[in-house]
Order: structure tokens, then sequence, then C-alpha cells
């Protein structure tokens, strides 16, 4: 035979053999939800009079290892019998050739003996014969049983992949009354666990590699039945989104090669082109539904601030995972008191709509927040004035021997009476109230006025406001519901206004006022740890007059931002001709810097493929290897005119698959259907009429961005794990499993000979991500 020819047909038999599906199933819900599922596990409970009979698959096509795991799966599930001659009856059967009975269901009484003959249970071989089992029980019934007069329930723990005939004995067994359960173990094939599942197939076909998962599952079937109960009538059973994954051996063509063929007929041998194939792997989804237990958890209240994730330790108790500005604080909280840099001028309206009571009250209220805010070393400073007519200037700004004195000088404010010229008094306070000094820029503190009023101006301060703003002091308001539109004119935010409803009430609002002052109220999410990436179109269709125009609408989004290694990270990408890195996520560590690098970002010019930038973000860009940090929220915003979207639809999924969040903002007179289709399940695009209209978009563009800041993230989202080794999160933080040949936290170390654990697997928890290869550390 030609030897191409025997080359081709060696290769068709050779995998022939290979499995053409190696499925798997997961719940795909957030991490506090798993929490969930866990602590209701602990609190179900079967007591009824039920017989469970375990039929565990030994034959060697499942394999000792995943035998084991029924056997764990099995002794998961007995942790919730009351196992007990007048209530609970527990059995268990290995099949494979043939099968082989290990206990009956009246061997033992107690829970303990149970699960240690389970434990004890030796590993069989042989065939898989799943028929010739079920046949068995049709024969002899329950080993032990109590026949009908109980609730049967059989639990099957196979991969699904028997020799024989399963669908007949199966549904024969479901005619005499008895539940069955299919359990997949290793690699199943779904159609035959669907095959030998009771109704409805969705509650009663389970994974038996994520045990505690499945024990869930089929507890919360039994639920329904009344054959289990749980302790809290707030615990309920829910359908919960499920995931089954298919990995298919699939055969593609590469290309052609000369080879020799006999022709037909004669016994010459023609030179010909015949074609060659590779083999590879790949993965497909199939959605499904899956019905869980989930009880009240300690993090339902969200107490977690600022992005932090709340992991449950049980049903009361949680701890935070917060992002690295926040670690040290209780909730992830930041600590705000006035030991931050400010200058504060307290601005006490003295006028006759007021009263002598309300400008006492204004004046209590200065003097408690002072007492319990305000230490002799605080780096704070504070002044006071008073105005009805004219601004009065009780205390300039840190003109004061200590705090008692400044206290003293409060007692001496005199109520003024006169008309209230609010917007008057604005414009002396921005232009007097601080005192000449020409401290500017990152020398100066930040400038804060916070206005006591009661009653309505008599002239006019939106334009008083306006210059004390453009003067950078930052206005906040304290008054009652009366002047809350007022004061909300003044301060230009809802946000910055404390409205009080009187005395007591009033005081309420000390620490609201310490965070106001201590928290910098720029737009944005500043505060937030995020990993920031734009994509920008900088094809021919943009041109470079709009490429420069997106320059400078991605250099003011930046503005908001606190850039460095602990916060916030920024990454961008151009694409035109070709796509290109203009950097890195870790690549600038400041906000200037930044800025001054998307300057400097090139046009391209050339036909632009989005699909084939995103892919370059998803491989080379967005990795936890290129300076993308686990535990960190993603978001990749795409800038585009709407060209050359046609292949962005699959490469924009896998980001969001892998935990990137991705919006898109198209820009053009029509929006196109192709963008459209990238919106994404939340509805992801901004659409803008213009290049010149992008500046009016900042606002839903950073509101969409802290949004996703504040989501769950997954710490194996992109996997910090090198060299094709696997994440598995474990008590709140990841470790990385290597293939064989590779070691070390995250798999990036060679491995030499013996050195590797058996199987070639390393497992090491780690919550820092592996730096990128020459990139020095930080």
């Amino acid at each position: 035979m030609p030897s191409f020819l025997l080359l081709e047909v060696l290769f068709i038999f050779l995998f022939s053999g290979v499995r053409q599906s190696h499925p798997l199933q997961e719940v795909h819900v957030s991490r506090e939800t798993i929490g969930k599922i866990s602590a209701a596990n602990k609190m179900m409970q079967c007591s009824a009079a039920v017989d469970v009979l375990f039929l565990i698959d030994g034959s060697h096509s499942v394999g000792k290892r995943s035998f084991e795991r029924s056997k764990h799966f099995a002794i998961m599930v007995c942790d919730a019998l009351d196992i007990n001659p007048e209530r609970v009856r527990v059995g268990a059967l290995q099949f494979s050739s043939a099968p082989r009975l290990e206990f009956r269901l009246d061997s033992f009484s107690s829970q303990q003996e149970v699960k240690a003959k389970i434990k004890r249970m030796v590993f069989k071989g042989g065939r898989t014969d799943t028929g010739l089992a079920l046949k068995y029980l049709l024969r002899k019934g329950f080993p032990g049983g109590r026949n009908a007069s109980v609730p049967q329930i059989l639990v099957v723990s196979t991969d699904g992949r028997s020799q024989g005939q399963v669908a007949t004995p199966a549904e024969q067994l479901k005619e005499r009354g008895i539940t069955i359960f299919a359990v997949g173990v290793q690699f199943p094939r779904w159609e035959e666990l669907h095959t030998l599942a009771s109704e409805p197939k969705e509650q009663h076909v389970l994974m038996a590699e994520q045990a505690e998962d499945a024990t869930n599952g089929l507890l919360s079937t039994l639920s329904k039945s009344a054959v289990c109960t749980v302790a809290s009538p707030d615990c309920k059973v829910q359908p919960h989104p499920c995931e089954r994954k298919t990995l298919e051996t699939v055969r593609e063509l590469v290309g052609s090669a000369p080879c020799w063929r006999g022709s037909r007929g004669t016994d010459a041998v023609l030179a010909a082109l015949c074609p060659f194939s590779s083999w590879k792997r790949v993965f497909l989804t199939h959605p499904a539904t899956c019905y869980r237990t989930t009880c009240p958890g300690a993090c339902d209240s969200q107490p977690c601030q600022n992005g932090g994730t709340c992991v449950p330790e049980g049903r009361d108790r949680y701890h935070c995972l917060c992002p690295p500005a926040f670690g040290g604080e209780a909730n992830c909280a930041p600590k705000l008191s006035l030991e931050c840099r400010i200058d504060v001028l307290f601005l006490l309206a003295s006028s006759a709509g007021t009263t002598p009571e309300g400008f006492l009250r204004a004046k209590a209220f200065v003097k408690r927040f002072l007492q319990a805010s305000l230490s002799e070393d605080s780096r704070a400073r504070v002044g006071v004035a008073w105005y009805s007519g004219e601004l009065a200037l009780a205390v300039p700004v840190g003109e004061y021997r200590d705090v008692p004195a400044l206290l003293r000088s409060l007692d001496g404010l005199p109520f003024g009476g006169g008309a209230t010229l609010t917007g008057h008094a604005l414009r002396q306070a921005a232009d007097h109230g601080f005192g000449s000094t020409t401290r500017t820029g990152q020398d100066r503190p930040r400038r804060v006025v916070v206005l006591f009023t009661e009653s309505p101006s008599q002239d006019e301060v939106a334009g008083p406001a306006r210059y004390a703003r453009a003067r950078e002091l930052l206005l906040l308001g304290v008054g009652t519901d009366a002047v809350r539109a007022e004061l909300e004119e003044i301060t230009g935010s809802p946000k910055r206004v404390l409205v009080h409803a009187g005395p007591q009430d009033l005081f309420h609002r000390i620490p609201e006022l310490r965070r106001k002052l201590c928290s910098r109220p720029r737009p944005g999410c500043q505060a937030q740890s995020l990993d920031l990436l734009f994509v920008l179109d900088a094809s021919a269709s943009v041109g470079p007059e709009n490429f420069a125009q997106m320059q400078s609408f991605v250099r003011s989004l930046m503005l908001p931002f606190d850039v460095n290694p602990d916060v916030t990270q920024v990454g961008l990408v151009v694409y035109g001709s070709r796509v290109q890195t203009a950097f890195g996520l870790d690549t600038h560590l400041t906000r200037a810097a930044v800025l001054r690098a998307t300057s400097q970002a090139p046009y391209l010019g050339g036909m632009g493929s989005a699909g084939t930038a995103l892919l370059h973000v998803y491989d080379k860009v967005m990795t936890v290897q290129r300076g993308a940090r686990p535990g960190v929220p993603k978001a990749v915003v795409l800038l585009t005119g709407g060209m050359g979207v046609e292949d962005a639809a699959v490469p924009i999924q896998k980001l969001r698959n892998n935990g990137v969040s991705a919006l898109v903002v198209g820009v053009g007179p029509v929006l196109r259907e192709a963008l459209r289709r990238l919106a994404g399940p939340r509805d992801s695009l901004i659409h803008v009429a213009s290049y010149a209209d992008l500046r009016y978009h900042q606002d839903a563009l950073l509101e969409w961005v802290c949004a996703e800041a504040k989501r769950p993230v997954s710490l194996c989202k992109p996997s910090p794990c090198l060299h094709e080794g696997t994440c598995i999160l474990q008590n709140g933080n990841y470790r990385c499993e290597c293939r064989d040949g590779w070691q070390g936290p995250h798999c990036g170390n060679r491995s030499l000979r013996g050195d590797a654990p058996a199987g070639g697997q390393q497992s090491f928890t780690s919550q820092r991500p592996p730096r990128r290869p020459g990139h020095p550390g930080r």
C-alpha cells in the first residue's frame, strides 16, 4: 500500500477509538449562592420510612478513581439520612460484568455503620452491564427492603456506557413505583442517564464529580415528596442555570500532500494530491436547569463595601474579600474621619428667615461635629463664618490655637437677623474664606464649604455657586426639606445635600457628613479595584481626525480613576491594518503616564476587524500573565465606527464567558444591526450620533463601568494558572493544579524528573498573580 494511504488508514484507526464526547455538568451561580447551597446541605434531613439502594458502577470504563468518587457521594447522602430500621434503610450493590451485593438494606441500623461499610467497598472491574444489574433488581427486589410498603429509591452511579440494553428494565422498575436517580461519573453519556432517570428528568439526573452539589440536588428532589425536610422554613428549592459541557473530538482538513493511487482497471500508479487531517478537541456547551435548595445566608445583606466579595462561613458568619485599597478595614469600609488633609469652612445662615433657634441648632451641630471628629494632631483645618446680608469670618481656616479655643469661638457667634443673601455669601466665601494662600495643584488641600441654612435665599444662587465650584471648592449643604431644591442647585448634586427633620435627626447626620468630607466626591468609581481596557477603532473607516477625538474622549474618562497597581489598571489596544497593544494593563502605574500614552497611541488606517482585536484582547492582553489581577473586576470598552464588526459576536462572548465585562460604543448616524448583536444579555451598548458627541455620553459610560466594577467576580476567570494548569476555587481562594512537567504556585516552573507530585499535578493556594516573564516585581 502506498505510504500516504497507509498513514491515513493508521490515523483513522487510531482515532476511531477516541471518545467523542466528554461531558461535565456544573451549576452556574454566584459564589454566594454556592455558599447557600453548601449551607443548605447541613440543614437537610431525611427521617421518613424509606428504602435507599445505591447501585454503584465498578466497571473498568469508570475506573477506580471515579468509583471512589461514587462512594464519596453516597457517604455525603448518608450524612443527611436518619438511618434506623424503622425509618431510613440503606443498602449497596456494585455492578460491572455481574452485580454483587455489598450489603443488604437490613444489614446495618446506624449511619456510622453504613458509612464505614461503603468506605470499605473494593473496586470490582469488568464490563459495564447496567441492564443486567437492573434485571437483578427486577427478579429479587430490594434485598432486605420492605417491598412496596415504603417508598423505594434507587441511586445509580454510572458513566452511562452500558454494553447491554437499559431502557426496558429501567422502565419496568419505574412502573413498580421505584424512583431512580441517575448520577453521572467521569464522562457520562447524558442520553443513557436520561433513559435511566425518573421524571422530571432534570431533577433526577446529577453529577457525582461535584458531590456536594449533587447531594443538594438529590435531597432537594426528595424534599418535594416529604421524604426529606429542611430545618428552616426560609430555605427554598429553586431552579438554577446549569451548563453541560461536551468535549468533542473533531477532524479538520489541514491540507493536501502528494500521494500515489492505483488506476482502476489498469496496472498504472497515478500521482495525486490526497487530503490529510488533524484532530482537535473543542468544548460545546448545552444549557440546562438544575434544582437546588438554598437557605438565607449571612451575605444576603451585602455587608462588604467598595466592591468587596462576601464569602459565607455557615449561616450567620461571613468574611469579606476586599480590593487591595480596603484590605485592612472591616467590611472593606474605608477609614472615614477628619484625619484626611482638608480645609473646611462652615458657613452658617444667621438671617431672620433662619430664626435664632435654627442658628443655635447649626452652632450646636458644628460644635458636636468638631468634638467628635477633630483631634490635636488632625490634618484637617477648620474655619467658621456666618452671614445674613454680609459675610462675617468668625474663625479663619486654621487660625486657632487648639480645639477647645475653636469651640469657645463658636460660643461667641451672634445671631444677625436681616435678609438671607446666600448667593452673595457664597461669592465672598470663594474669594476670602480660605485666605490668600498661593498654593495650587497637588500642594493645596481640598477645600470645602459646608453651608447651613433653613431659609430660602433672597438673591440668586446659581451663578455664585458656579463661581465657587469653578475655583475648585466642594460645596456641601445642610438644611431642612424646605430648602432641599435650593441646596441641590448650589451643590450641584443631591448626593452633596444632607436634609434633617429636626434637632435630634440633625445630630444623626454627623457620620454622613464625615464620610462626605473625607471621601472624594468626584464622578466615577475611582475607589473600586478595576482592570479597564479600551479598544479603539483606528481603521480607515474612522479616519485620523475622528481617532483623535476618541483619544481625547478616553483621556477625559480616565480623570475620575485612581490609576495605580492597587486600585485601577488601564490598558489600550488599537486596531486597523493590524492589531497593536498600545500599552498593557500593568505598563503604566500612574494616571499621568496613562494620559500621555493614550495621546501617543498610533492611528493605523487600513481595514479593521473588531473580532480579531477582541481575540487579541482575550489571548494576549486580558490575561493574568499580562497583568490582569485575580479577583479584580475586568471591563473592556470597544469604541468603533461600526465597520468591521461582523466577526466580533463570538470573540466578545468569549470575553464575557471568561468573566470580562464588555461594552460597545458605536459611533455613527445609524445604529448598525451588527452592533446590536454585540450588546449581550445586559444591553451593553451605547450609540453615539457623531464623534463630536462622545463627550455627552461620558456619564453613561462611567455609570456602566462602575456598575460592572461592583459585580461578583471569580478568582479563576481569567485563569491565573500557566501552561494549561487548572484553576480551582477553594475556601474563598484559588489553587492551581499543574499538568505533567510543570510545577510552582501558578504552574510556571518546569519540574525536574521526580520532583512533581503524583500525576504531574501541583496544588498551591495563592492570591497573587504570576508575574509576566521579564516584568519587574512591584
